[in-house]
């Protein structure tokens, strides 16, 4: 599993023209799945999500977690976070896992996320033509991935 996570002090999602997920002050995480995720790979993200301290302390030193600020969550399908470049110019998108397998990992990460933060988590549409806005905070923008624990 592979995530893009965005401080934001705002963002949105809008599908056919209306909007079917916005938070304010929180994280905007683009997610997408591989075949190879299970549920480990869920706890996994789900815990970094949640816990990851980027948020300002009463110092401005990035210290607390969305967790600790209060913040929400806007979590975004995006199957493109695993496409292949080395050849050519068109991206190969043959690790993205399918719907089948996806969807419920998808919809696993999200309650996984509700749980842990204590509220619901604002979402897209699986597989849906999406547009999403977004007001990075920051900029803040970090790059994980549930194979590569660095």
């Amino acid at each position: 599993m592979r995530i893009v996570v965005q401080r934001v002090s705002s963002a949105s999602v809008t599908v056919e023209q209306q909007i079917t997920g916005q938070i304010g002050r929180g994280l905007l995480v683009l997610v997408g799945m591989e075949e190879a995720d299970q549920q480990e790979d869920v706890e996994w993200i789900a815990g970094k999500i949640v816990n990851l301290r980027i948020f300002p302390d009463e110092q401005g030193v990035m210290n607390r977690s969305c967790l600790e600020s209060a913040g929400e969550i806007l979590l975004v399908s995006q199957f493109t976070l695993h496409a292949l470049t080395k050849k050519g110019n068109r991206p190969s998108y043959i690790r993205a896992a399918r719907s089948e397998v996806a969807i419920p990992i998808y919809e696993q990460l999200i309650q996984r996320l509700a749980a842990m933060l204590g509220k619901p988590i604002a979402t897209g549409i699986f597989g849906a033509d999406m547009q999403v806005s977004l007001t990075n905070d920051g900029p803040v923008t970090i790059w994980i991935d549930s194979k590569n624990k660095e």
